[in-house]
């Protein structure tokens, strides 16, 4: 049973991605708006945020046409939460996922937004907020918004045991942001970008603020936005978090 309103638009779609060598599936919510890109936390599917209520947090928003979601699946169970997996395989998964968003989602969003233009918006939770802000940070020039909940943003100190190459370091916001110039740092001054973290149980703020000092080092302009103690790690803070954040602090 689909935990969503049966009058709102709800399909599912995909293809075999050659990147990827396996079929990858794609959940779009609502008729028109402006795009969001909606990645899972941890090891969840294309479906989670709908069996977690996430997409009924954002029905309104939807049936408003201020935005049209597209969910699909993450690579960490095949990469990093994969622990018969080498750690140069996890690393050319990732950078192999990274394509896959670049060249074959934004493509087929733009498609179905008939608009072959459009900067798309990102959004996850936990393990979600870390490619949601490495898709926005990679390719500013796709994206124009982040809404970063609860997230890390650093592979480093629980995933990468030392390891490092270039498939890390290009996938890894900690380690290329300080970096970046050019044309894609001016686009991100001309981004949304909304990092948001409560102080609750299980919380890790700090991964937040480190974010934040990065992104103020380049004077890139954001929103850190530290929620109270009494706000965990959990799906109810993202239930609240995500529509305030849409509605309330990016401008859609």
């Amino acid at each position: 049973m689909s935990e969503v309103d049966p009058a709102l638009r709800r399909e599912i779609f995909g293809w075999y991605s050659p990147r990827m060598g396996m079929e990858m599936p794609i959940a779009r919510y609502g008729d028109w708006g402006r795009p969001l890109l909606l990645f899972p936390t941890a090891a969840g599917d294309f479906l989670e945020a709908e069996r977690m209520w996430l997409i009924k947090a954002i029905e309104p928003l939807v049936f408003a046409g201020r935005i049209t979601v597209f969910a699909i699946d993450s690579i960490n169970r095949h990469a990093w939460m994969a622990d018969e997996v080498p750690l140069p395989e996890k690393a050319r998964r990732q950078a192999l996922y990274s394509g896959y968003i670049e060249e074959e989602v934004v493509p087929h969003i733009r498609r179905v937004v008939q608009n072959e233009s459009a900067r798309v918006g990102a959004t996850g939770a936990s393990f979600g907020a870390f490619h949601a802000a490495n898709a926005v940070f990679r390719r500013p020039d796709l994206f124009d918004t982040l809404i970063a909940m609860s997230g890390f943003f650093d592979l480093g100190p629980s995933y990468l045991f030392g390891f490092g190459n270039d498939d890390v370091f290009f996938n890894n916001p900690t380690s290329y942001l300080p970096g970046l110039n050019g044309h894609m740092l001016h686009m991100l001054h001309h981004s949304a970008l909304y990092i948001g973290c409560g102080q609750g149980a299980y919380e890790r703020p700090e991964y937040s603020r480190q974010l934040s000092d990065i992104l103020g080092s380049k004077a890139i302009p954001h929103q850190l936005d530290l929620w109270g103690h009494d706000t965990p790690h959990d799906w109810p803070t993202w239930r609240r978090m995500l529509p305030y954040a849409i509605a309330e602090r990016v401008g859609w």
